[in-house]
């Protein structure tokens, strides 16, 4: 019964997983991916998948549900002749998640830097000793040096076998400590909050973050997550803050990688972490001066200690585009700085592909 159980929802997983692989762009695009979000599961709706259920017809005889009245008897208001749309919400681990994505759009695993590794202690029950716990003894290990100890002592008889250790034929499993490396990385998101940043473009770079979020976990054994938000000036935020304020000022986009940079620097090196900085905006900047400052700060401090630099542009009503051109025509064969346009959400799947389909 219980290998029929499993085999029935291994299924009904595949089913489920198919589902979503096969309408993961429409999935991405209309925003239906989020439900409830825990650390290690997300629950999502999806419609169309309807789970085994009792079908009722006439049943003359009395039983449960049986007796004096007629249909419809204790209810207000008209029955419809159509059947409603089925929804069933199915809590999915974001690690299957991860795994959809990189099958859909053929991400290669990400290859850390080598100096980007933090040593953490990892201990295992891995040696013997004579002395411990009596929860620890080894059992197998203790019997045979009882055994050992008889035979030396002739006083084993093969007929009539019997072990019975004293104290100093017991072995004990010992917890043994050695540093492995364990990789980890932070993504520093930058965005645009000023007036041409509007609702529509935040909820794309929402989308896109957790998507981009949820593969970098796979890949990583920890991921922290940091939040600039800049119009004329930056300053560090709360993920709710980034996705949600939104400013009337103008547009220095030198303010975000200053601040970027100046946390790089003091809470993230590079020797220890693999550093992932994000910034999306509309394009638009003060001026021709201040991108000229955003390369230096790129060239001089950002991209040597970074894994890869991503810079999304967002279409609006009022954004210029030219920041991307300027990026586009300064890192024309970097491979540290990758730009994407986003005309959408239709165009957010090809984006995180863009950002990361190298694998770095």
């Amino acid at each position: 019964m219980i290998r029929r159980i499993e085999r029935d929802r291994s299924r009904f997983r595949d089913i489920v997983r198919g589902r979503i692989k096969s309408d993961l762009r429409k999935f991405v695009s209309q925003g239906e991916m989020f439900g409830r979000k825990g650390k290690d599961l997300i629950s999502i709706p999806l419609p169309g998948i309807e789970l085994p259920h009792f079908r009722f017809g006439d049943n003359k005889k009395q039983g449960v549900g049986q007796g004096e009245g007629e249909p419809g008897d204790g209810g207000e208001g008209k029955a419809g002749d159509q059947p409603g749309e089925h929804i069933l919400e199915v809590e999915v681990p974001l690690a299957e998640l991860a795994e959809i994505l990189g099958e859909e759009l053929r991400l290669p695993r990400i290859q850390p830097k080598g100096r980007s590794e933090l040593v953490a202690p990892v201990g295992r029950y891995i040696g013997i000793r004579r002395t411990g716990p009596e929860s620890l003894r080894h059992a197998k290990r203790t019997l045979k040096a009882a055994l050992r100890r008889q035979i030396v002592a002739g006083a084993f008889d093969p007929e009539d076998p019997c072990l019975i250790p004293i104290r100093g034929d017991r072995h004990y499993r010992s917890w043994k400590v050695k540093n492995a490396p364990e990789n980890s990385a932070v993504v520093v998101y930058m965005m645009d909050v000023s007036g041409s940043m509007g609702k529509e473009q935040k909820e794309v770079v929402r989308v896109e973050a957790f998507w981009i979020n949820t593969w970098l976990r796979s890949q990583y054994k920890s991921l922290q997550i940091r939040y600039i938000v800049h119009d004329a000036a930056a300053r560090e935020v709360d993920e709710n803050t980034f996705f949600h304020l939104r400013e009337s000022g103008g547009t220095k986009i030198s303010s975000a990688y200053e601040l970027c940079a100046r946390l790089m620097q003091e809470k993230f090196p590079s020797s220890s972490w693999n550093v992932y900085p994000f910034h999306f905006s509309d394009g638009d900047n003060w001026s021709g001066r201040d991108t000229e400052r955003c390369v230096e700060l790129l060239e001089q401090t950002i991209l040597p200690h970074c894994n890869v630099f991503c810079y999304g542009q967002v279409r609006s009503a009022y954004g210029s585009g030219q920041f991307k051109k300027d990026l586009d025509a300064k890192f024309p064969k970097d491979e540290r700085v990758i730009t994407s346009e986003i005309p959408d959400r239709d165009g957010i799947l090809k984006s995180i592909q863009d950002f990361l389909g190298k694998g770095k």
